[in-house]
């Protein structure tokens, strides 16, 4: 017995690893970004291959990052973990998706958020104070690329960190989008807490969480439009929605589309 692939289906295999090679530089960014996020510029190589369609990494990636010796080393950890390093900290890549929205469109970006202080006269507090605790309440987040070990974990800047960090996350995934399942395999390396479902929940107007507390997904809102479509498609996520297509095509209607190659 053999088995193998029609010649159509040879030709989207190739259209795929054409797209892969075509984006390795920017999914290496996405990688060198999700380290530099990180908890010790470190991630198990397991987490990231187990989340590889998230994010548009190929499954040889595990190989491929032997070509990127200066931003990335693979060692053994004491569990005998095949562990990512980061090597070269990058200062432009530092910068994420809601602070240059915060450049663009600042009141946007401060509109984006809410983190309530209470706080009144009765504090007596002087204008400086005023303007510190007000100051917490408006500027959109802590960057995510900061060291989140520092803040104590129940403050509120921690609370903007997690936040400013499943933001950015969530910005470099391919459709915008991820369960609780991709966010749950990062919880140590992004200081994330059990209480992200009602973290997020607190934040309506930034992310639109649909299933349940124990199976849910979190979408950024600003990346869709108003019927439910990405605004801004990779092209892997063009190549998918192509897939979806002839999937649900009829044997003669799939024909036609194979005649005309």
């Amino acid at each position: 017995m053999w088995l193998g692939f029609t010649d159509f289906m040879e030709e989207l295999l190739e259209d795929e690893r054409a797209i892969m090679n075509e984006m390795e530089a920017d999914r290496v960014t996405t990688v060198r970004k999700l380290l530099m996020m990180s908890a010790g510029k470190r991630i198990p190589l397991s987490k990231i291959h187990h989340c590889r369609s998230l994010f548009g990494i190929p499954d040889d990636f595990r190989d491929r990052v032997a070509k990127f010796p200066d931003w990335f080393r693979v060692v053994v950890d004491g569990d005998g973990r095949r562990v990512l390093e980061l090597v070269n900290w990058d200062q432009n890549l530092a910068v994420s998706a809601i602070e240059r929205e915060f450049m663009v469109d600042e009141d946007k970006a401060k509109r984006a958020f809410k983190f309530g202080v209470k706080h009144g006269k009765d504090l007596d507090l002087d204008e400086d104070e005023e303007r510190k605790l007000n100051l917490l309440n408006t500027l959109p987040l802590v960057s995510p690329y900061s060291d989140g070990s520092r803040f104590d974990l129940w403050s509120l800047e921690a609370e903007k960190y997690r936040v400013g960090v499943l933001h950015e996350f969530l910005s470099l995934t391919l459709e915008k989008k991820a369960s609780i399942h991709h966010i749950v395999e990062f919880k140590e390396e992004f200081s994330l807490t059990k209480h992200t479902y009602q973290m997020l929940l607190k934040q309506p107007r930034t992310f639109y969480l649909a299933g349940t507390e124990m199976n849910w997904a979190v979408f950024l809102k600003d990346a869709y439009d108003e019927n439910g479509d990405l605004i801004k498609k990779d092209p892997q996520v063009l190549f998918t929605e192509k897939l979806f297509k002839y999937a649900q095509m009829q044997e003669s209607e799939l024909g036609s589309v194979i005649d005309r190659k």
